[in-house]
């Protein structure tokens, strides 16, 4: 048992709290009827923790020089990562609880019962003024019910409180069709509450060490997916856009008037930072295109995201026993198109885990094979294979760095394998096919091969700068020398977006007189910031 909460209670807690979103994934989809019957909101919520719980394990023992407690900076690591990660209105909504939990015990010296029950006062504040028009009967009574219990308890037990704010919200959460007319139309309580109680029970189980029970919701009615009527306004807009925006509050400011005006269910939450701060919008509008540019007029806009609301979910593919598929992340769009070749799902550079989770899922596989292609990328990866398996889909990550070992992993596929044989093989394929990269220098720089200056061609193998020359052929042909002296038979090019013409044609004829019994493959791989990446078997 617990009479503070300190940081690593906090870092329990979100493990906990996504733990019981995972388990309770699909019961919380299918809850989802308000807003928008999209059956999506556990989905949105376990990806939006997910985000969190990543944020935290980034940044485990680094404490800011700003006053904050180590509980403290947790929180906000918490909170940060939810936001930046947040699907949905729900997603959006739990990442200002957050927030406010952070804002409300950033600075406290201890966190026992009145400071608990004071930050879930302003977490309910930050989730009320994070939606334009607040509607009762949604996770935003419960958080506010939890609130208000917790401060009623007026007791600086922690563990009284934390009972007293998880007890009220099931009651809430029972309550919550009486409120909201498309709840009792479809039988169920909501969706977004529900998952906030499970985030209260876990928090409970935390702090006291005890399994709670949460009360089971009211039962659904049996509905087709995406048939359920919409609350007020809703049908009138056609279309879900999400992005985050890097903005100052002034430009946010005029920003929400904008969309206001555009459509609803408008959210704007932004991080609180000084100056230029990191915003999510989500707003249902018509016009998507004016809802995009609105943004880009205000600031950057990021992670841009559209969904057609008259879109029936489809239900995944049957997944047979024997079913696989390779998920491959890459940039470019002929590199993009020789993956899909090989009968590959691709997803673009610098993915979350959520886009990579969702790609998994949409193979329809229960075997899947996932190609990060960059070393930041492989944590991810991981990430969603772990999250994937709670799902009953079983991925292997096979750790390649490059587009160019993607192709000779690929290459040896054979269905016929156990999977697991596959895997090895495919890793052993990928290992054995040498990389290189060829770019410009963009500044003056000490590398293992000696100084560089801005617009150097550079030529890296494994990660490493190996040649600095002047002239690109002069320095592609080297490396590929450099490559073969140690071994090769298979030479896979693939030229880049600012690669000048003919490029590869003029390597593969270098490499077809300095090298006659080696075999040459190139392709337009569009890889931007690369002229050139090299694979060498």
């Amino acid at each position: 048992m617990l009479d503070t909460l300190d940081a690593a209670a906090v870092r329990r807690w979100c493990a906990s709290g996504l733990a019981a979103l995972q388990r309770h994934q699909g019961e919380i989809d299918d809850l989802n009827v308000y807003p928008v019957p999209d059956g999506d909101t556990g989905t949105n919520l376990v990806l939006t923790l997910t985000s969190a719980q990543q944020a935290l394990a980034m940044d485990l023992d680094t404490l800011p020089d700003d006053g904050h407690t180590p509980h403290g900076h947790a929180l906000r690591l918490m909170a940060q990562g939810a936001l930046l990660g947040a699907r949905g209105n729900s997603g959006v909504i739990l990442s200002q609880i957050l927030r406010g939990l952070a804002d409300g015990l950033a600075a406290a010296p201890a966190v026992r019962g009145r400071q608990l029950a004071a930050a879930l006062v302003e977490a309910a504040r930050s989730a009320y003024a994070a939606v334009a028009q607040p509607v009762e009967g949604t996770l935003l009574s419960v958080v506010a019910a939890a609130a208000g219990a917790a401060e009623q308890t007026d007791s600086d037990d922690l563990r009284t409180v934390a009972r007293a704010a998880a007890d009220a919200a099931a009651r809430a959460l029972a309550r919550t069709p009486e409120q909201l007319p498309a709840l009792a139309r479809a039988g169920v309580v909501d969706a977004g509450g529900r998952g906030l109680c499970l985030l209260l029970d876990a928090l409970v189980e935390v702090v006291t060490g005890e399994s709670r029970r949460p009360p089971a919701p009211a039962p659904r009615a049996v509905r087709p997916p995406a048939t359920a009527v919409r609350e007020t306004g809703s049908p009138a807009y056609a279309y879900e856009v999400q992005y985050l925006l890097d903005a100052t509050d002034e430009a946010v400011a005029r920003l929400r008037g904008e969309l206001r005006a555009l459509g609803d269910s408008l959210v704007i939450v932004g991080d609180g930072g000084p100056g230029v701060g990191t915003w999510n919008v989500h707003v249902h509008v018509n016009d998507v295109g004016a809802a995009i540019e609105a943004g880009v007029v205000a600031g950057r806009p990021h992670r841009i995201t559209v969904t057609r609301f008259a879109d029936q979910p489809v239900p995944p593919p049957a997944r047979l026993p024997d079913g696989r598929a390779a998920v491959v992340v890459a940039t470019g769009a002929g590199i993009a198109e020789l993956f899909a070749a090989e009968g590959a799902t691709v997803v673009p550079a610098n993915p979350s885990t959520g886009e990579l989770l969702d790609a998994i899922r949409a193979t329809g596989a229960a075997r899947v094979v996932v190609l990060p292609n960059d070393p930041d990328t492989q944590s991810v990866a991981s990430t969603a294979a772990g999250e994937a398996h709670t799902l009953g889909i079983k991925v292997s990550v096979v750790p390649t760095r490059s587009p160019v070992q993607a192709l000779a992993a690929l290459a040896v596929r054979d269905p016929s394998r156990r999977f697991s044989d596959d895997v090895i093989a495919m890793a052993e394929a990928a290992g054995a096919c040498r990389y290189a990269e060829v770019c410009h220098a963009g500044k003056e720089a000490l590398t293992v091969a000696g100084p560089c200056r801005p617009g150097d061609v550079l030529a890296l193998v494994e990660g490493e700068v190996h040649l600095i020359g002047s002239d690109l052929l002069d320095t592609c042909t080297s490396v590929v020398d450099r490559m073969l002296g140690g071994g090769g038979e298979l030479v896979t090019l693939l030229c880049g977006a600012d690669a000048p013409a003919g490029l590869a044609d003029r390597v593969r004829e270098h490499v077809e007189r300095s090298w006659p019994f080696v075999e040459v493959q190139a392709y337009e791989g569009g890889q931007p910031h690369y002229p050139l990446l090299v694979g060498v078997e």
